[in-house]
């Protein structure tokens, strides 16, 4: 134990915490980017260490201003989109009284006032647009009926002129109660929603690893990309994002989350609305960590937000990072200002020629976990055990979810092997104790009882 101390004190001591900061940029951006970071907090309070906020990076990749969640009690923050003059549309939830609810606002980065901000009394949303000048386009998640244990989860439209909802789509009336192995109180997970065309929007119902189109007046799905449990397809993706082929036919790009990838789907045969998808593109494959959004850019390259890896990347189509900033904890997703969130024509990887599954190359590896993944505990644990018979499946598991959890827990300033070598000292300590007394149990027995009947005599 002594000796992992000592490892763990020397680790840290030498640790450089992760901070906002430049990463690869061989060819400048084409404006500002915007990144919303969802961060972390405990029972409703934002870590001031681990901070949600907003961020503006340069064209070179140098921050321009950051809107820092704690101190205005913003528990996390999700989906942001640039709006014209300059103003930014934000979407965060917040604890009021012990019941979650969602703040969808207009912010001006110049003074970090809100223009105007609406209230809604709902437990959790991840993504609002404005869409039609005046109106609110939103992904309700988490919508429990508890009493009658049922999901009300769902996408609507809420009017800010008439302040009233004006269209309601509930995933209840079109999926039966089976998905996701049981109604639950966060049944769909629908973490993003987009307005594709007039009347026309596409969702992420994350839990179902689906992506689909909806109709706004006969309420129909028009197409579904994935299904449950098939994730050789999806497995709980974020923040797709609809395109077309010059032709007409539905694409769509997507973070993969689970699957740690970005793909492309093409639709190469549509009957009665019903399309036969074939993944045209993929990039990064077990080189991302928990992607959460990625946008196609008008000159073919793609924007991918690499959440856990702390990262936001531009890559081209085959999968050379060109742009890319570092900025901890947990970025949700990313923007170009200049693009703006819709309306600008964007390639697809089928017209432009490319094919197959990229990797990605070219990175600064500012972050740990982005250039040799070998070097930290989870890639350690796959590259020496998970190849191996018997081990080699959880080897992988805790792998796994040492990558996906770890960081939150430990502390900002220690090193990640000092938290690997502080935890597995503590477990060792806990089985020699436990060893020990199973060895010495007897003589404990035999002292519990002289210490009790001294107790009693006294």
């Amino acid at each position: 134990m002594l000796v992992l101390v000592i490892e763990a004190t020397t680790a840290t001591l030498v640790y450089d915490p992760p901070e906002i900061q430049t990463g690869n940029v061989e060819s400048s951006a084409t404006g500002a980017t915007l990144v919303a970071v969802q961060g972390w907090h405990v029972d409703g309070r934002g870590n001031e260490n681990k901070p949600a906020r907003l961020v503006s990076f340069d064209s070179s990749g140098n921050v321009s201003w950051v809107h820092d969640g704690p101190e205005r009690s913003v528990g996390w923050f999700y989906d942001a989109d640039p709006l014209p003059g300059g103003d930014v549309l934000v979407v965060n939830t917040i604890r009021e009284g012990g019941v979650g609810k969602t703040l969808v606002y207009r912010l001006d980065p110049e003074t970090g006032d809100r223009v105007w901000q609406t209230k809604f009394n709902i437990t959790d949303t991840h993504d609002a647009d404005l869409i039609n000048g005046d109106q609110l386009l939103v992904a309700n998640m988490r919508e429990w009926d508890a009493e009658n244990s049922t999901s009300n989860d769902r996408l609507f439209i809420y009017d800010l002129t008439e302040e009233r909802i004006v269209w309601e789509w509930y995933f209840k009336n079109h999926y039966p109660e089976s998905m996701d192995g049981g109604v639950n109180p966060d049944w769909t997970h629908v973490n993003d929603v987009d307005k594709i065309g007039p009347g026309r929007y596409v969702a992420s119902p994350r839990n179902f690893d689906q992506v689909i189109a909806v109709d706004r007046e006969s309420k129909n799905i028009t197409f579904q990309l994935g299904a449950d449990d098939d994730h050789d397809v999806l497995y709980e993706q974020h923040n797709p994002t609809y395109l077309e082929t010059d032709d007409g036919r539905p694409v769509v790009l997507v973070a993969d989350s689970e699957n740690d990838r970005v793909v492309e789907y093409t639709c190469t045969e549509r009957v009665n609305q019903s399309c036969t998808w074939e993944r045209t593109w993929t990039v990064g494959a077990g080189q991302l960590d928990w992607p959460r959004d990625a946008n196609r850019l008008p000159n073919g390259n793609t924007l991918i937000t690499d959440s856990r890896n702390h990262r936001i990347i531009e890559v081209t189509p085959k999968g050379r990072i060109v742009w890319e900033a570092y900025v901890p904890w947990g970025p949700f997703s990313a923007e170009r200002v200049a693009h703006g969130n819709d309306g600008v024509r964007s390639p697809t990887m089928h017209d432009l020629g490319y094919r197959g599954s990229y990797n990605l190359t070219g990175t600064a590896g500012l972050t740990p976990g982005t250039e040799e993944d070998g070097r930290l505990f989870p890639g350690w644990l796959r590259a020496n055990f998970g190849g191996l018979p018997v081990v080699g499946d959880p080897a992988r598991a805790l792998a796994d979810r040492w990558q996906a959890g770890a960081q939150w827990v430990r502390p900002v300033w220690m090193a990640p092997w000092s938290f690997v070598y502080l935890v597995f000292g503590a477990l060792s300590t806990l089985i020699w104790a436990l060893a020990e007394g199973l060895y010495q149990r007897r003589r404990l027995v035999s002292a519990i009882r002289t210490i009790t009947d001294r107790v009693r005599a006294w």
